[in-house]
């Protein structure tokens, strides 16, 4: 399997991912009565670490080796893009994640993740569609 191939794949989970989150994970939080939400946001957050991580990890690694291998317009894009996805993740969702896990949350924390992780799942889908066309055209 190629590099492109590994990315497509990775790029393809978080893709999935990232839908799931915005559609049904994050709007679902303002159905949980506050203790009940604390108590399973804390479980929640480390499970999907497992998933996320793990995947967030390729994806910047195989990012910039295609950046490393040649520089183009694909792989600079495609490493800022994943730069700019760890610092968003890193400096604003761990904090609202946090705050929800220590109970010290508003239902505009959870409204607030809903709406900034719309960006997020902008970005994961071009980064997919990105790397798809970068496939079809290299083939």
């Amino acid at each position: 399997m190629t590099l492109p191939l590994y990315r497509l794949l990775v790029d393809f989970g978080l893709l999935v991912l990232i839908w799931i989150v915005q559609l049904v994970v994050y709007p679902g939080f303002g159905y949980y009565q506050r203790e009940s939400l604390v108590k399973w946001h804390r479980k929640y957050t480390l499970q999907i670490t497992y998933v996320v991580f793990p995947l967030m990890v390729t994806q910047l690694l195989l990012s910039g080796i295609q950046l490393w291998n040649m520089i183009s317009w694909y792989t600079g894009s495609c490493f800022l893009i994943v730069i700019w996805l760890w610092l968003s993740t890193f400096l604003q969702f761990v904090p609202l994640h946090n705050k929800i896990s220590e109970d010290d949350f508003d239902k505009k924390t959870i409204l607030q993740l809903v709406q900034k992780n719309w960006l997020r799942t902008f970005l994961w889908t071009v980064l997919f569609f990105m790397s798809l066309y970068n496939i079809e055209t290299s083939s």
